[in-house]
């Protein structure tokens, strides 16, 4: 690959993190408003209205056909239970510090390889996943005196991003990347839907805008991170990820003056040098 095309494709990954960042933002909002099942499915109604034109356009709609049905079912489930965290953590914490720790989910990826993938993790995969971890203690801080639960759900988040990433390698040797991405968003759109009885709030026009803002940007940035593989080696492309850590801190800052302290800091920059080395590591190995 050229220096030009390694430079579009690490533009696209800070991109797709900058967007998938306005996503969590624009969906932080709206929990503010809206009920959390409702923003849960009624921001799948818009991303899906955004990636039905495109796999049509692109792919073919024969792409979302699931051929590992079982599979599918699993990472559905996976994703309604993760993004439910998600947006439970949004409602109750301020953004930068759900980004930094949701972050951490690469490191459980890694820690879940063997039981689900049957893959070997080594020496130093263990040794980052180790500083990782010591990196989400400095942020969550679990017995400092401002300790409170609520910071549990994005960790739980992360772990059940992590669960629902090693269920997607799997899956991915059989089924399609739109199809993955249409299935478990038909489900979650479900599960929202199942929260009607409970109560949902009117919409009016500037609410439908936040809406379809939420979807547009998540499936843009999921479209954005796909593009910068394409363009990109996965090594180099890669780390650009953890920029979604600073694109965080300026929404958060620049929408609700969230200001993270040092423990915040000092725990992002320990949890992306572990994924970054775990990353570089892998690689070269391979």
């Amino acid at each position: 690959m050229t220096r030009t095309s390694s430079l579009r494709g690490i533009a696209a990954m800070t991109a797709g993190a900058g967007l998938l960042t306005l996503s969590d933002a624009a969906s932080k909002y709206l929990t503010e408003h809206y009920p959390l099942g409702q923003v849960l499915c009624l921001r799948q109604i818009a991303a899906l209205a955004f990636m039905l034109p495109y796999a049509w356009a692109v792919t073919g709609l024969g792409a979302l056909r699931a051929v590992n049905h079982g599979g599918q079912l699993l990472r559905g489930l996976l994703f309604v239970f993760s993004t439910g965290l998600v947006l439970t953590s949004l409602s109750l914490l301020p953004l930068s510090f759900v980004t930094i720790v949701l972050f951490s989910s690469p490191l459980f990826v890694a820690m879940l390889a063997a039981p689900v993938l049957g893959e070997r993790v080594d020496l130093h995969q263990w040794i980052a996943i180790t500083i990782g971890f010591a990196g989400v203690l400095l942020i969550v801080r679990p017995a400092g005196s401002g300790f409170e639960w609520a910071v549990l759900l994005p960790l739980c988040g992360a772990f059940s991003n992590g669960l629902r990433d090693a269920v997607t390698r799997r899956l991915s040797r059989t089924d399609s990347s739109i199809s993955v991405l249409f299935w478990s968003g038909v489900m979650v759109m479900i599960a929202g839907l199942c929260t009607i009885p409970y109560g949902w709030e009117p919409v009016d026009s500037s609410g439908a805008a936040w809406f379809l803002a939420a979807g547009l940007f998540n499936a843009a940035a999921h479209f954005m991170v796909i593009e910068s593989f394409r363009l990109g080696h996965a090594a180099v492309v890669s780390p650009f990820r953890y920029t979604g850590l600073l694109w965080a801190m300026l929404v958060g800052f620049l929408i609700w003056r969230e200001v993270p302290d040092a423990w915040m800091l000092t725990g992002a920059a320990v949890v992306a040098c572990a994924g970054v080395y775990m990353l570089r590591y892998g690689v070269s190995k391979s």
